[in-house]
């Protein structure tokens, strides 16, 4: 499907007989229509390194995959429903007509209780955090044991591939964060090294799991139970991580929001129901992966700025890059200094 299809659809098109009168929202990879009651994922036909949305049958079975992912801990996905031109019309389920795609049924949530706008508004509270920390220990303590050994090459690519970036960095950022990302890429080698055996142990002790994989505030609904969705279904490496990797993007997520006591006390309620620190070198693991998240979060953001079409939208994702880019310098000097 193209944007100008999906667009239309969401205006014109139907849902069991009934129109849409939906909007639409975007990301990189996927559209999302929202209609007053429903929500339907569209994957973008694409293909990149880490995900392959090219084909009709990849694209139904990483809707599939999607549902049956997100089900685990969450109630708000539904099935996995066809996309069919009938008679010139747009009509999701049902059947006739010509196969165009497939999409993600859900049910739509308030975006008054998604966790980001309610960071953004300064109204998330400690009794918020403490559920979310529960419903997450839960879910990880359930969730399946990964068996693999630990990968040096991967892991250090995976933080090293942000110096790909640095030429548009030096010209729309300065030398200042080009050195910040020169500077963290051989801290990151030598951190690598150095606790590479205790990554190992972490794997032996069952620490690697099948968990949500990009668990962050705009990925969760603050209701009185927490709802999370949208765990990474195209790619499994990206899913199966540590504990400690998956924690410590919500807990650097809510440090970028200058939320760092939320932070902290998210971390205590978590460590109450599951206590995935066994040693002191832990917690460095724990500041290195937050480093690394927002070493990602800073590579994406500075992406976007090469693919800005506003100068608005520019100026937006070079403050981001920066912010992120300035939280690395911070987690960085806490492990020297730890």
């Amino acid at each position: 499907m193209k944007e100008s299809d999906v667009r239309k659809m969401a205006v014109e098109g139907t849902f069991e007989g009934k129109p849409l009168h939906g909007k639409v929202e975007e990301t990189h990879i996927s559209w999302v229509i929202l209609t007053r009651k429903d929500a339907f994922k569209i994957k973008k036909p694409v293909k990149l390194s880490f995900l392959d949305f090219s084909t009709l049958q990849y694209r139904r079975q990483k809707c599939e995959r999607e549902v049956e992912l997100n089900s685990r801990f969450s109630k708000i996905y539904l099935s996995v429903v066809p996309i069919r031109l009938v008679n010139g019309s747009w009509q999701i389920g049902g059947d006739g007509g010509e196969l165009i795609d497939y999409a993600v049924h859900m049910k739509r949530m308030a975006l008054s209780k998604k966790m980001d706008n309610l960071l953004n508004a300064g109204r998330v509270k400690r009794e918020a955090m403490k559920a979310l920390a529960h419903e997450v220990a839960r879910f990880h303590l359930n969730a399946e044991i990964i068996t693999r050994p630990f990968d040096f090459t991967v892991a250090r690519n995976t933080f090293n591939d942000i110096h790909q970036l640095l030429d548009f960095v030096i010209e729309k950022l300065g030398h200042q964060f080009s050195e910040i990302i020169e500077q963290s890429i051989v801290w990151s080698d030598q951190f690598l090294k150095s606790h590479a055996v205790r990554i190992q142990q972490r794997i032996d002790h069952g620490f690697i799991r099948d968990v949500h994989g990009d668990l962050h505030s705009r990925n969760i609904f603050l209701y009185r139970k927490p709802v999370l969705f949208d765990c990474i279904e195209f790619n499994d490496p990206m899913r199966q991580i540590d504990v400690l990797y998956e924690i410590a993007f919500l807990c650097m997520d809510l440090e970028a929001y200058d939320q760092k006591n939320l932070s902290r006390y998210f971390l205590t309620e978590y460590k109450k129901k599951f206590q995935c620190f066994e040693c002191k070198e832990d917690e460095s693991l724990f500041i290195y992966y937050k480093c690394l998240r927002a070493n990602v979060r800073a590579k994406v953001n500075v992406m976007s700025a090469t693919q800005a079409d506003t100068n608005e939208e520019l100026l937006y994702h070079i403050e981001e890059s920066k912010k992120y880019l300035l939280l690395m310098t911070e987690y960085m000097t806490e492990i020297s200094t730890d």
